[in-house]
């Protein structure tokens, strides 16, 4: 089903105002911030299919390897997905962008080799629920890419992260939630962790409440879920390099 086949129906997120402002940021920071080069590192190696999940304006769709077969895109929201359907339209490899939730992903179980997450378990409303919705849709031992950001900076910092996640933040940034920790959901939720390294955005100037991200892999699990050991942590929490 593509996106434009779900007009008709109410979008489960709406936030029209925000997804204007945040495609307009988001282009300015490919080369400003180098988000272009840790899309490229997020996505280097990639095969087969791939579910990319929160895909935004679609500019993850540019970096993907000719080694993948199929990209199928969910984004719940619907001027974000417009414009993820124009990039899908440019794209190299196939993208099918289609109207969902993290939550409730409309696709079959066991379908996909990856999955991608970039910068968007911040916005889930239900982490845990998504996370096993992420499971269910990848095969044993399929992958998981993920960017996000969340909690970081020492004690002042993740006090104010916290403070701003309980007042006005979600409400003027579509839903995102500054505190979160996405390596943690991602163990908690019975995902194995591979390499990973943590990042600091923008790479010059005074470090902001979101500028804690964290780039690495995950993979789902060939046998019944056990908890994760520790993960690996590559570099160190620094400047992005990308």
């Amino acid at each position: 089903m593509s996106a434009g086949s779900a007009r008709g129906a109410r979008d489960p997120v709406h936030h029209p105002l925000f997804a204007r402002c945040y495609a307009r940021f988001s282009v300015t920071a490919e080369s400003r911030m180098g988000l272009a080069g840790i899309r490229e590192r997020l996505l280097a190696g990639l095969s087969g299919r791939v579910l990319e999940v929160g895909a935004g304006n679609g500019l993850n769709f540019a970096h993907y390897p000719d080694a993948v077969s199929e990209v199928v895109a969910v984004e719940p929201e619907r001027v974000l997905r417009r414009w993820a359907v124009e990039s899908a339209r440019r794209a190299e490899v196939p993208v099918d962008v289609v109207p969902g939730t993290a939550e409730a992903l409309p696709v079959e179980s066991g379908a996909f080799d990856a999955a991608v997450l970039s910068l968007v378990l911040c916005s889930v409303r239900e982490v845990p629920r998504a996370l096993g919705e992420l499971r269910r849709v990848l095969r044993p031992g399929g992958e998981v890419r993920f960017f996000e950001h969340g909690r970081g900076g020492g004690r002042v910092m993740t006090f104010t992260q916290r403070a701003l996640d309980r007042t006005l933040w979600p409400r003027l940034s579509g839903g995102c939630h500054l505190a979160r920790d996405p390596v943690g959901a991602l163990r908690d939720a019975g995902f194995g962790l591979g390499p990973y390294r943590r990042l600091t955005l923008p790479e010059k100037g005074p470090a902001l409440p979101a500028s804690y991200c964290v780039l690495g892999v995950a993979w789902r699990p060939s046998g019944p879920w056990s908890p994760a050991p520790p993960a690996r942590v590559t570099g160190s929490t620094g400047a992005a390099r990308g």
